[in-house]
């Protein structure tokens, strides 16, 4: 295994930009890939490859790096050093680094005492699986004896998995363009392909032609759950960039109505653009400015989909650098901010209409204990009907909770 001084680099770069500027690793990484075109698709995998497994196992590799606090560029070149020794370790490859190259960059970094520090750190649970303190106990405390699984799941990469557009085609076509032997289907998730292999998708003809979405497997679930008919009125009122709303889209057949709502301009565009591209016509967008806006809509729903904010921790594998700038008082507020979601954004339902509240959280203060609580504030209108929570651990999803209740 040859080491490229220009990607380690390159590596380097991606990993202060996101540890010292505070930059979501995603766009570091997409910003990055386009900024040099000689590199080749090898050479990109590698810088991504790196730049995400580094985040991803941050407090181990620091741990066998010895360092305490990265701040300076010496400590990034020590811990993408470290990295290189021990990711055949970690990641179960073949080919173990013996030696760094006589970089002066790694000039102090010591294989042998790297190695020792690795297998020490792997002893403590919080070390080995890359989790800040407060995280873990938190984990524990909700989830119970499930979490050490469930942590070590949220470790794993994420695989690619495509929603096909039904809109437009069916799965037996897309695995006919995609090639049978890279995609596979997923039980239970009747629209999901899974991607065997990665690959370039944005830049393939069927994607420009709508005929799929990326989309997780749990997200997949989220849509049905609405038990939405063809030509009702529904509300997506935290649509984002738009997956979910797409789906309903398509399980509506283009009829009926989707209001798509934000309170974010730029994601409201970015699903106009997906919608046009997906073929969805029944779809129109609304910027949340006040709370006027939502009363507006009080009782103009036949189906409301609150896919509400959250702290995101069932999608560590596709997000690995959010947990380490999670912070425990961002979780308050963001149990506050859903308790009121939910509070005054279900006014929109009308009487005998359904509502889906979701999170992409694991933590049930998130999630069951929202519905429970908003249950009990309001016997008299709303009836609990079902829930259903994917296991990273159990399913390979990602994590989410999804809750239908009833309008009376």
């Amino acid at each position: 295994m040859k080491l490229y001084k220009g990607l380690v680099a390159a590596t380097v770069e991606a990993l202060q930009d996101i540890f010292v500027k505070n930059r979501q690793a995603d766009r570091v990484v997409e910003q990055l890939l386009k900024s040099n075109k000689k590199w080749g698709a090898r050479d990109r995998a590698f810088i991504a490859e790196n730049v995400y497994e580094i985040v991803r196992w941050w407090r181990l590799v620091k741990y066998a790096a010895h360092v305490e606090k990265a701040t300076e560029s010496e400590d990034f070149w020590h811990l993408a050093g470290a990295w290189q020794l021990i990711k055949p370790l970690q990641l179960g490859g073949h080919e173990v680094l013996e030696s760094l190259p006589e970089w002066p960059e790694f000039e102090g970094l010591n294989p042998q005492s790297v190695r020792e520090r690795y297998q020490e750190g792997l002893k403590t649970r919080r070390i080995a699986q890359s989790m800040p303190d407060w995280i873990d106990q938190i984990g524990e405390s909700e989830v119970g004896e499930e979490w050490a699984a469930e942590l070590a799941a949220l470790n794993k990469t994420a695989p690619v998995v495509l929603r096909v557009n039904s809109l437009k085609t069916d799965i037996a076509t897309v695995r006919e363009q995609l090639g049978f032997d890279i995609t596979e289907t997923v039980s239970g998730v009747p629209e999901a392909l899974l991607l065997k292999k990665r690959m370039n998708i944005s830049g393939l003809d069927s994607f420009k032609n709508g005929f799929f979405e990326v989309q997780d497997a749990g997200s997949q679930l989220i849509g049905p759950y609405l038990d939405v008919h063809a030509g009702m009125s529904v509300i997506d009122a935290c649509a984002g960039a738009g997956g979910k709303s797409l789906h309903l889209a398509a399980l509506l057949g283009n009829t009926g109505s989707i209001l798509s709502m934000d309170i974010e301009h730029h994601k409201l565009q970015e699903l106009e653009r997906r919608a046009s591209r997906n073929g969805v016509t029944n779809l129109t967008t609304m910027l949340i400015s006040s709370e006027k806006t939502i009363a507006h809509l009080s009782g103009t729903a036949d189906r409301l989909l609150l896919d509400v904010p959250c702290s995101g921790l069932g999608v560590l594998r596709r997000n690995p650098d959010s947990k380490w700038k999670l912070k425990p008082e961002f979780l308050d507020k963001i149990r506050k901010v859903q308790a009121d979601i939910l509070e005054n954004y279900s006014k929109m339902v009308k009487k005998g209409g359904k509502m889906v509240y979701a999170t992409c959280s694991i933590l049930p203060s998130e999630s069951e204990e929202q519905v429970r609580a908003f249950t009990k504030r309001h016997k008299a209108d709303w009836q609990f009907v079902s829930e259903h929570r994917t296991s990273p651990a159990r399913d390979g999803f990602d994590g989410f909770y999804m809750a239908l209740l009833e309008r009376k």
